[in-house]
This record gives structure tokens, sequence and C-alpha cells, in this order.
């Protein structure tokens, strides 16, 4: 298939999805098969701004995967595809289609490509359950906090020792010099 030349046209539609493939972070392709065009633009706009939502043939579609290097995707080329190319957030756009997919059943998600493998629809979900990249962030910005209150308290531990034995001493220095002087 990827010897056979191509028309001028659609070289460019190649050129174009080959280089969404190498520059997205991750690529999710969805069956749409019975949605209306309302829908399809209510879901590109929930997606968000670094995520494109595109409608491409399964042929094209294919060498421009080939293209990008990208391979275990074939069996997933069948029927009415379109691609969503997520340059940010991997996780919140899989949320995204997660959520949309369960308002509305006709959107079938069926893989993707993930750091440039190839991954199932159920890892897809599986991305779509973990937490933000805002909270994972704040929990281990909590996470390290705590442990670096736990290591001020650790180095300051042997200086406090040390002042109340230097304490102790001079108490009981002044005992033993109470009980001499009487």
């Amino acid at each position: 298939m990827a010897d056979k030349p191509i028309r001028a046209d659609k070289a460019t539609a190649v050129a174009e999805l080959t280089d969404s493939f190498r520059n997205a972070g991750a690529a999710v392709l969805t069956e749409y098969r019975g949605l209306t065009v309302s829908q399809l633009t209510q879901l590109r706009r929930s997606l968000g701004k670094e995520t494109t939502y595109t409608v491409a043939k399964n042929t094209l579609a294919k060498r421009a995967a080939a293209d990008a290097g990208i391979s275990g995707l074939d069996e997933l080329f069948t029927g009415p595809t379109a691609l969503t190319f997520v340059s940010g957030d991997v996780v919140e756009a899989a949320k995204g289609l997660r959520d949309f997919a369960k308002a509305n059943p006709k959107l079938v998600i069926k893989g993707g490509v993930f750091e440039g493998k190839a991954i199932s629809a159920a890892e897809v979900t599986k991305l779509a359950e973990l937490e933000s990249r805002e909270v994972l962030l704040a929990k281990l910005a909590g996470a390290m906090k705590g442990n670096l209150s736990k290591a001020a308290a650790l180095f300051q531990a042997p200086l406090s020792k040390a002042a109340r034995a230097a304490a102790a001493l001079a108490d009981k220095k002044r005992e033993q010099e109470g009980v001499e002087a009487a």
C-alpha cells in the first residue's frame, strides 16, 4: 500500500495527518456513525483548543500512521473513522471522549496511540480514569512537603536534644552547688 502512487491532493492530506500523528502526544480513533453535525461540533468544543477532532478516509489515515512510524492500528481503520489528536493533557481529552460517549452511545472509542504505541479502547478508558495532571502534581507537592517537614524535624532533633542535655547538666550543677552550700 505504501508504494502505490497517490494524487497530489491526497498526498497533502496524508502529509497533514502524518504531521498530526508526529506532533500529538496521543491520538484516539473513534467511530462516529449516527452522530449529527451539531453533536460532532459539541464534541469538538468539549475537547478544548489543544485537541483536534478530524474525520479522515481510512486509507489516507493508515498511510499517514505508517509514515509517522506507528503500527498496530490497521485493524481499527474500519467503518467511519475520526481521529482525535491531543497536543495538551491526554487524560483530559480521554475524559472528554469518555463522557461524550456515555451521553451519546453512538460515539465508539476504537483505540489509539499514546507515546508512539498503539493502545486499545480499554486502555483509553483507563487513561480517562486517571486524575488530572494538576491533581497529580498537587498530590506530589503535598507528599514532598510532608517529607521535607519530616526531614527538617529530623535535622533539628539533635540540636534540641543537645540543648535539653545542656539544660539538664546546668540544673544538676546548680543542685550540686546548692547541696554543697547547705
